[in-house]
């Protein structure tokens, strides 16, 4: 996922049962806050959140509940951790309680607000920032969460501004630099974008995910002052792990462009072993992912379910690995004049969190078994659904628009159930190529395959077995594009890919390049460039160093373009 700006930016109170309270509300609220700040029990929650010993919180707030059901400053914190814990819907419904409770309680509708952008609600999120910049429209904590939403729904400019207005308030604060950075190099300002990371690091030079996003600009070069300064904040002992890791990423990105193989494979090995150790991630469950994928989206289950869905063939679904060239196929689409870019877009992941949930006994359902469970009916209105939340990214009357979510090859049995009449697209890329671009990214969220070269070969091996097992049982419903071929031959392959969507061919999908819509990926600045040949075999340069990759990839590096046989 690529880098976004931050909600956080403008420095907040911590956790503490009154915190957030922009003015003194008068009456029940008043009482109710003052009587918090004394209160035992909400003492302790507070002091066990700002520990995140989450345990301790919870069995805090619920002992207060269960005396004080209606306490609002209890429900705001039993909402705060519900929101650390990913319970999204949780999360909601207290801060919908406590709004009821306390219509005035602008604190609380400021978690509201966060909660929904989080949850992917940014029209709702909007409503209930503008409810309390109506009160406080000067309040530089409203205009930064505007700004993230904003940034999140595509709209740019109108962001960019509320960046610029707070940091001429508030000129000190690196996060914001950095935010208002992010904004700029996703609205094609880059030189801008760049001057936005400078000022951020003269603030705070130990910043790592300043320095990757000046690497992730990827046409960016850094000087000799720059790997010094990074050298120099990496030999501090007082460093953040954060900031460690993603500073190793930057200079990966510094020595490559100096080629020196040796000492960028070494600093992109540091970071990514570091950020590996911070996570959870199984390649065994991936693995038996796919397997339950198989043995639920059958040639028959499909068959038997052939007319359902919502008819619309509006979205194009662009799926595939990080790294494997579907920004730049976004990039040729969206230069049609029936077509229009959006961004990755979170709406299906949404929808199969929503179903897990949906066991008739009220059991938590895996998704596939809950995907297997639903009618003609359910099937057409999360169709309309997805086409409904999604229509706050649309800015154009164009009747197509691209989905570019990478992880979405997972949900290809539920794409084309709700909305079989939508375009899928597979964007794929030799395995060593794809594999190795992704082991040097620094994701900003997800994609936790990507950091060992073991994993991310394993999970290339089981992205094609479960496309092959796709092909095989719907046939034709998944055009592919390898990314050499596109290089080799772009007219060739863009007429192909055009003719599949049902388009007439337009001249200007071959001048991609001069298309200066927002790109919200790590490719963003490489597709503002005419495509080159460069890029195609650079993974060569580190060679030596892949011989674990190669071994996970087994017998799908030895077949590609072909695919081997899995079973």
């Amino acid at each position: 996922m690529p880098a976004e700006p931050h909600a956080t930016s403008v420095p907040q109170a911590p956790s503490r049962p009154d915190a957030g309270v922009a003015t003194s509300p008068p009456g029940r609220l008043a009482r109710q806050l003052d009587a918090a700040k004394r209160n035992p029990r909400l003492i302790a929650a507070a002091s066990a959140l700002q520990a995140n010993a989450l345990p301790d919180a919870e069995t805090h707030l619920r002992e207060h509940l269960a005396i004080a059901p209606d306490d609002v400053a209890a429900l705001r914190m039993m909402a705060e951790l519900a929101a650390r814990l990913g319970r999204q819907e949780d999360a909601e419904a207290l801060l919908e309680r406590c709004l009821a409770l306390e219509p005035g309680f602008d604190a609380a509708r400021q978690n509201y607000a966060m909660v929904l952008h989080r949850g992917n609600k940014p029209e709702q999120a909007l409503a209930e920032i503008e409810r309390l910049l109506r009160t406080q429209p000067d309040n530089a904590h409203y205009r930064n969460l505007k700004a993230v939403v904003l940034c999140r729904i595509g709209d740019y400019a109108p962001a960019i501004a509320l960046y610029e207005g707070i940091l001429r308030e508030h000129p000190g604060q690196s996060r914001l630099w950095l935010s208002l950075g992010h904004a700029l190099k996703t609205h094609g300002e880059t030189a801008r974008a760049i001057e936005a990371y400078r000022r951020g690091l003269a603030l705070e030079p130990g910043h790592g995910e300043t320095w990757w996003s000046l690497a992730n600009l990827k046409t960016f070069r850094f000087s000799d002052e720059d790997v010094a300064t990074m050298q120099q904040q990496l030999a501090r002992a007082d460093l953040s792990e954060d900031d460690r890791l993603q500073l190793h990423f930057a200079l990966g990105k510094a020595h490559e462009d100096r080629a020196e193989p040796a000492l960028a494979f070494a600093n992109y090995d540091q970071g990514n072993r570091r950020r590996r150790a911070q996570l959870h991630y199984s390649a065994d469950d991936t693995t038996a992912r796919v397997a339950r994928i198989e043995a639920t989206c059958t040639e028959g289950f499909f068959a038997s379910r052939r007319g359902f869905g919502s008819p619309a063939r509006d979205p194009i679904f662009i799926l595939g690995l990080p790294r494997s060239g579907s920004t730049l196929i976004e990039q040729i689409l969206s230069s049609h004049s029936q077509v229009e870019g959006t961004m990755e877009l979170p709406e299906v992941i949404s929808i199969t969190r929503e179903l897990r949930g949906k066991g008739p006994d009220g059991r938590p359902l895996p998704y596939h078994e809950a995907l297997a469970s639903l009618g003609a009916d359910r099937l057409r209105e999360l169709g309309e659904q997805y086409l409904e939340h999604t229509r706050i990214h649309r800015r154009s009357d164009a009747p197509l628009f691209i989905d570019k979510m990478p992880n979405n090859f997972q949900h290809i049995g539920l794409i084309h159930l709700m909305l079989p009449n939508a375009t899928i697209i597979d964007a794929r890329r030799h395995p060593l190529a794809c594999c190795f671009s992704g082991f040097k990214q620094h994701f900003a969220r997800g994609q936790a395959f990507t950091y060992s070269l073991e994993d991310i070969g394993r999970y290339y091996r089981d992205y094609v077995r479960l496309m092959a097992h796709y092909d095989a049982v719907l046939p034709g419903r998944v055009h592919r594009i390898h990314y050499e071929s596109m290089v080799e031959d772009t007219e060739a392959e863009v007429r192909r890919l055009l003719d599949h969507c049902g388009l007439p061919f337009e001249d200007g999908c071959l001048r991609f390049f001069e298309n200066t819509r927002p790109v919200r990926t790590a490719s963003s600045e490489q597709v503002r460039q005419p495509i080159y040949r460069d890029g195609v075999d650079h993974w060569r340069h580190f060679e030596p160093w892949l011989d674990p990759l190669k071994a996970a990839l087994g017998p799908v590096l030895d077949a590609y373009p072909a695919v081997p046989p899995f079973h």
